[in-house]
């Protein structure tokens, strides 16, 4: 009971970060599980899943009620998103857990770097009309999925900058399109990794709770703060986290 206790708070503050950053918990809690629980990659990754597929699918539900998601757009990302997910998630079961550490901690020093020059590039003004036609959201769906399926991540830490640079979306439009791409393409992930049996559901679902309670707060504190701030300070996290995992034993 009270390593359940534990893995709630534990799901409660991924939530509240994620939140606050707007780019998922799931980013989060990944390194914490490998650093903290001493998990190999592929275990840490579907057991944030756990967490990461409610969270999604609720966020996805309560945006739909405020704002519009056309189907023409939200269609092709998703099916693409889908199906190179589960191409992923296939070729990531069977990776060595080091290399995925590795790739992973990659990923984010990537990540980190790109977040961090968006607050300086000149961004084009942005419309609720997108500037490319349907084919090249199937790409965008694509790429964003099988990264996904690959890290065990939803397709939102992808999707949404590039929705909002290169498509020119507005950020809403961006946000909810990456929802809906990331719903279809986090649920087979976890359905692969649970068939692989890289899932410890005893610390998943209390996480899942953790960060379904408290997501909804995280993004209420995100409009208090300064967004440069934020951004700098999610930065600085992800390449301590990737420098921890790269180094570690």
């Amino acid at each position: 009971m009270i390593d359940w206790a534990m893995y709630l708070l534990m799901g409660a503050a991924m939530g509240t970060l994620g939140g606050v950053f707007g780019i998922g918990g799931g980013l989060i809690a990944i390194p914490a599980l490998v650093l903290m629980f001493g998990m190999d990659q592929q275990l840490a990754q579907g057991t944030t899943l756990v967490m990461v597929v409610p969270n999604v699918m609720l966020s996805l539900w309560r945006y739909h009620q405020r704002t519009r998601i056309f189907m023409r757009h939200a269609l092709p990302l998703a099916a693409a998103g889908f199906v190179f997910a589960w191409i992923g998630s296939i070729i990531a079961v069977g990776l060595d857990p080091d290399a995925m550490r590795i790739g992973f901690a990659i990923f984010m020093l990537v990540l980190a770097t790109y977040v961090y020059l968006q607050m300086y590039l000149r961004k084009p003004p942005p419309s609720t009309e997108l500037r490319h036609p349907w084919p090249w959201l199937m790409v965008l769906g694509s790429g964003s999925g099988i990264l996904g399926g690959l890290f065990g991540l939803g397709a939102s830490v992808l999707a949404t900058p590039i929705l909002s640079t290169v498509f020119g979306a507005t950020q809403v439009v961006a946000q909810g399109l990456s929802l809906a791409l990331a719903v279809p393409s986090t649920g087979v992930t976890l359905v692969t990794y649970a068939l692989h049996n890289h899932i410890d559901w005893h610390i998943g679902i209390p996480m899942a709770l953790g960060g379904l309670l408290s997501v909804s707060w995280g993004v209420r504190l995100a409009h208090a703060l300064p967004e440069k701030s934020l951004r700098t300070w999610f930065c600085l996290f992800l390449v301590l986290c990737a420098a921890l995992m790269i180094f570690k034993a």
